[in-house]
């Protein structure tokens, strides 16, 4: 049975991939800036792998509404200044928007809701809880022969959540080789690094063990992520699959990467002005 799947809208080449992803950590600044709100560090980390799926890999239509298109899930809900950035380069939301970013009201609350945006598919937030969603969807496509796919970005503290590792073994006792689960793995979260709280090392062999088939990328290189996932695409079969991709956190802007204190610190003065400058 042919089933119309959707192209990706914009399929976009590596060097149009950068460009968008430089806007984006622009916006990020701005947003956050002014709002007085957001977690900039996630945020800068991620662009990369959101403007990579939005803009190339995932299979959508323009109104969200297509049956066999492609879902993405923002497991590290506290990433959603980033993705609601995303959206807003996509014209999946309206670029005003991001002024009232955290307002009362707003439809950009701190993490994603499904009741104020379409283009969400779930509410996230609670660390933890997308992947198992995000299992339930593939599975479901799966029964119902639905050949659209399911990616979920997972924070890489958030893996030291055991629902997570719950959901790992469910993937695999599914097959679902719909499934792509990518972990933004910048090696640090709130108040320190991974590894010196709930250290998750060795990561690989962790998902490995749970029946993933492991890729790993620099999740700062548009040409590195694009190539995983379209391997990923060629030989996906009976197995779900995990996209290792290491981060810097504060990505793009000198006085942030890898710096714990910008998990949830607000740019001000000549910070944002210095920001702003460094992707230009």
């Amino acid at each position: 049975m042919q089933y119309p799947i959707p192209p990706n809208p914009f399929q976009y080449t590596a060097d149009q991939l950068a460009a968008a992803a430089k806007r984006v950590r622009r916006n990020i600044i701005l947003m956050n800036s002014t709002t007085g709100a957001g977690h900039t560090g996630a945020d800068l980390s991620e662009a990369d792998i959101l403007v990579t799926l939005y803009f190339s890999v995932l299979r959508y239509d323009r109104a969200l509404d297509h049956p066999f298109r492609d879902r993405f899930i923002l497991s590290k809900g506290h990433g959603a200044g980033g993705f609601y950035c995303t959206l807003s380069e996509a014209a999946l939301i309206p670029k005003e928007l991001l002024s009232t970013y955290q307002a009362f009201d707003s439809s950009l609350q701190g993490h994603p809701v499904k009741q104020k945006i379409k283009a969400v598919e779930i509410n996230t937030g609670a660390l933890g809880h997308g992947f198992p969603v995000a299992v339930g969807l593939a599975l479901a496509a799966k029964m119902n022969r639905r050949p659209g796919r399911i990616f979920v970005l997972l924070g890489d503290g958030e893996l030291q959540e055991g629902s997570n590792w719950e959901a790992a073994m469910s993937a695999s006792r599914f097959g679902l080789d719909n499934l792509m689960v990518v972990v933004d793995r910048n090696k640090l979260q709130l108040a320190d690094r991974t590894e010196h709280i709930m250290g998750l090392e060795p990561l690989q062999a962790k998902f490995e063990a749970f029946g993933f088939r492991v890729y790993t990328a620099d999740g700062n290189d548009i040409t590195s992520l694009l190539q995983c996932l379209d391997t990923w695409e060629a030989t996906r079969k009976d197995q779900p699959s995990v996209l290792l991709a290491s981060t810097v956190k504060g990505k793009g802007v000198s006085f942030m990467e890898d710096n714990p204190a910008w998990h949830h610190r607000i740019p001000k003065g000549v910070e944002v002005e210095q920001a702003l400058k460094e992707l230009e």
